[in-house]
């Protein structure tokens, strides 16, 4: 587990069958609401947005970003914290 991921989310965003534009444009909806410092865990299974969307907006944003494969799936958990 990392930094992010061994911590409590504040809040869980599922974002499970949805592909690209919709799990940033959620994601970015609920980052919006929450307090600096807040984690947020997104589940998703769009891989474009897990490797490339996602990452590339936390780091331009300042949020710190992880990303867990879950075991036997094809979903990620993906943890944010506000920067």
């Amino acid at each position: 587990m990392g930094e992010l991921s061994s911590k409590t989310p504040d809040q869980t965003l599922d974002v499970l069958g949805r592909v690209c534009p919709y799990p940033l444009v959620l994601t970015k909806k609920a980052i919006e609401k929450l307090s600096s410092g807040q984690i947020i865990k997104v589940l998703c299974d769009a891989p474009a947005s897990v490797e490339d969307t996602l990452p590339k907006w936390a780091e331009k944003q300042g949020h710190k970003f992880e990303a867990v494969k879950m075991p036997d799936s094809d979903a990620w958990e993906l943890y944010f914290q506000k920067g």
